[in-house]
Order: C-alpha cells, then sequence, then structure tokens
C-alpha cells in the first residue's frame, strides 16, 4: 500500500483509508489498485471478519482525480481492465460486511461506492453528489439500477439529472444512508458497529450477504457493464472535454454549442 491508502487491522477488523487530504482525497487509477489490493487481502484473510472503508478526518472523497481522469478510462483497454474495473471488482467480489464511514465530500464515486457497501454512517458535514451529466458523463458503478431501485425514478432522476448536492439527511432519506450522526462520535459507532459484527459468526455472515445481494448480483453486474461502456464512450467526447477544461479554468462549462 502506498501512503496516499492506509490500512490497518485489529481485532478482526480491517480499514482501508483514502489519505490525499490534499488533493480533497480526489481518486487516482494509483489508489484505486491499492484499494482493489487491500479489498482482496481482506476478502481472503479468514482473521479479517469485517472491512471499513473511510477518509481522512472531515473528507471522505471529492471523487475521481480529474487530471488523472482525463488520459485513462474505467473500462477494459488494450494493457487489460483499468485500476478502477478492478476496484469494482474487488468491491463486488468482497464477502464480509463492509461499513462505509463518510464526513465531508462524498462525490461521484464517493457516494456511488456507497451504493455497494452493506452499512453506511455519515457524520453531518457529508456532502453527496453525483454530478456526472454536469461533466458531460453519464451514472457509473451500477448506479443507473441501484438508485431507481432504492429510491424510486422520481428522486433518482433529480439526484443523477440535476445533479446537485445534497445532504446527509437527504441520503438517508433515499436510503443511501443508515445514519447520520455528529462527526465527533461517527468514528466511534463505526467501530462499535464493527467489533459487533466481528464478534458473530464468520459463516453467517457472509452467507447473509451473499443472500441479501444474490438475488440481483447478476443485474448488477450488467448495469455496471452498460454504465461503464456509456460513461468511457462519452469520456472521449468533445463535451467531457469541455466540462474537464472548463473545470481546469474554474469557469462554468458551455454546452450551447454542441
Amino acid at each position: 500500500m502506498d501512503q496516499e491508502i492506509l490500512t490497518q487491522q485489529a481485532g478482526g477488523i480491517f480499514t482501508i483509508q483514502m489519505n490525499r487530504p490534499e488533493k480533497k482525497n480526489a481518486i487516482s487509477q494509483k489508489m484505486y489498485a491499492s484499494m482493489a489490493q487491500g479489498l482482496r487481502t481482506a476478502d481472503q484473510d479468514d482473521s479479517i471478519r469485517v472491512v471499513i472503508l473511510r477518509g481522512t478526518q472531515n473528507l471522505f472523497t471529492s471523487g475521481n482525480d480529474i487530471r488523472d481522469f482525463q488520459t485513462r478510462s474505467s473500462g477494459t483497454g488494450r494493457s487489460g481492465p483499468s485500476a478502477s474495473s478492478l476496484f469494482f471488482d474487488a468491491f463486488l467480489a468482497l464477502r464480509k460486511p463492509l461499513i462505509a464511514a463518510v464526513q465531508g465530500y462524498a462525490i461521484g464515486i464517493g457516494t456511488t461506492m456507497l451504493l455497494h457497501c452493506d452499512l453506511v454512517y455519515a457524520g453531518r458535514s457529508a456532502v453527496f453528489s453525483l454530478p456526472f451529466v454536469n461533466l458531460g458523463l453519464c451514472p457509473e458503478f451500477g448506479s443507473s439500477f441501484i438508485l431507481p431501485n432504492l429510491a424510486g425514478h422520481h428522486r433518482a432522476s433529480e439526484l443523477l439529472l440535476l445533479g446537485e448536492r445534497f445532504s446527509p439527511e437527504q441520503a438517508r432519506e433515499v436510503g443511501i444512508v443508515n445514519q447520520v450522526l455528529d462527526d465527533a462520535v461517527l468514528m466511534d459507532k463505526v467501530m462499535e458497529v464493527a467489533a459487533s459484527l466481528a464478534r458473530k459468526s464468520p459463516a453467517a455472515l457472509m452467507a447473509t450477504k451473499k443472500l441479501l445481494k444474490g438475488h440481483s448480483a447478476q443485474q448488477i453486474r450488467e448495469a455496471i457493464k452498460a454504465d461503464g461502456e456509456v460513461f468511457v464512450a462519452l469520456l472521449a467526447g468533445a463535451q467531457a472535454q469541455e466540462a474537464f477544461e472548463a473545470f481546469a479554468n474554474k469557469r462554468a462549462p458551455d454546452f450551447s454549442k454542441f
């Protein structure tokens, strides 16, 4: 693991921490690769009973690293699967309970990855957003399928088409978050829940998770593939490039010329 992804193991609990606060924990392909390795390690180690995914204090992640992202895709290229697609695969393959602890920004992938977690706890500082359309892109990681099933078509459309920020209370209302807590006690609660899970039968936990997810697993994989194909096509298009250029120059994108 590099210093931008920190891992810790204690008492059957394995923690993966995004640690790039100077870039608002923006996720690079290198970070995706490290997190994928962490998830695979947790899945294969019988002493690990539960996994926690977190950011730094007051910051989960601002989403994909835009500079890194402009030159890479989340699909399969000539050199094989990208690090982000390997991360998606490891996320889906994880048999053990996965808890997310969210503070501050949870933007783009910072929100869509939560849809695949088993439990999500958010601090009151959490800020969620699915700004894909604003960047000339479309939803990814199966969110076009999961979010309407979770929140209903109209609420999912509001979140995905407008791409506006929403509060942890709104995230809880639509089913993305289990509980909203004061930031000062968030990690205490997450560790309490993780410790409780770590004391339970690992076979029963993994079986229950498999049953909970198994009925829709194939549909989710198909949705991830469909999202990814459209995403990659849009990523290479002029409208996404206009959005990225606007982001770099701190201006609003101009889609009127398309």
